[in-house]
């Protein structure tokens, strides 16, 4: 596997994955996603397109929980306590 680039949000998410499905035995939902990185729906999603396009995990289409995590594990960070992801709109 080529050495792939990736954002430290990008690395988080690819770190969960893989934790998660070392734990559970298989990978994770966008749900547990969403419950573990404390985001929307649309955001995970959105990032799991991310890391397709990028080459950084592989989906088999109409396959539930099929994601898998193409950066060898030595190359992944070291997953963190996920911090909320700090909103630019004022809040009310």
């Amino acid at each position: 596997m080529s050495e792939k680039s990736f954002t430290d949000r990008q690395g988080q998410y690819l770190a969960f994955i893989d934790a998660y499905t070392r734990v559970h035995g298989r990978p994770p939902a966008e749900t547990d996603m969403q419950r573990h990185f404390q985001v929307t729906p649309p955001s995970v999603h959105q990032m799991i397109l991310t890391l397709e396009r990028a080459g950084l995990i592989r989906r088999q289409p109409g396959v539930a929980r099929s994601i898998e995590v193409l950066v060898a594990p030595e190359g992944l960070p070291l997953l963190r306590h996920p911090q909320p992801v700090k909103s630019s709109a004022p809040r009310i």
